[in-house]
């Protein structure tokens, strides 16, 4: 607690006198594609946990064609997450930067 006091007291006084728009602020020249990275990151990151779930729910079927079955959509509509959101950052990433030779946003 003492070290994140002192660090608030540290910026708070290099911040004194700056106007709203100084320095001590950061700056975000377009959140939205911040905010996509995070969102999508999360569905990649929920997309593995869901396969790896799927592959231990078929592990674990021990020969019950229902529950392999059940475990074998899973993996794969894991896998359709995993590749819409991969394709989804790519996207982003050629939007926001413009492609080949463009100035993006």
């Amino acid at each position: 607690m003492q070290i994140v006091s002192t660090k608030i007291i540290t910026i708070m006084a290099d911040c004194s006198g700056s106007t709203v728009s100084g320095s001590c602020l950061p700056h975000v020249s377009n959140p939205i594609p911040t905010i996509l990275n995070i969102a999508l990151g999360i569905a990649g990151a929920l997309a593995l946990l869901m396969i790896t779930v799927s592959g231990l729910r078929y592990i674990t079927a021990a020969g019950n064609p229902e529950k392999i079955s059940r475990a074998k959509s899973g993996i794969v509509y894991s896998l359709v997450g995993l590749a819409i959101a991969i394709s989804a950052e790519a996207i982003v990433y050629f939007v926001v930067n413009g492609g080949p030779g463009g100035s993006g946003l």
